[in-house]
């Protein structure tokens, strides 16, 4: 069975969280300056966080926007 992942986005705090699956955060790597993988305590990927959301994704957000609204 697919696991269907869920996306949040914090406009106060400006983090844009991909559930993977669900399971409580055991630790986390961070794979690239503010971008982060939550892994449970089997090591599985549970979610990614981005941290400045906007600033980080400014380049892609307009495309994927206009991309969403023609699918």
């Amino acid at each position: 069975m697919k696991r269907k992942s869920s996306i949040n986005y914090d406009y106060e705090s400006d983090v844009l969280y991909i559930a993977a699956q669900k399971g409580a955060e055991e630790e986390f790597i961070e794979i690239a300056p503010g971008i982060n993988v939550e892994l449970d305590d089997k090591g599985q990927v549970i979610g990614i966080e981005i941290l400045n959301a906007s600033k980080c994704l400014k380049h892609i957000a307009k495309p994927l926007y206009k991309h969403m609204q023609t699918a």
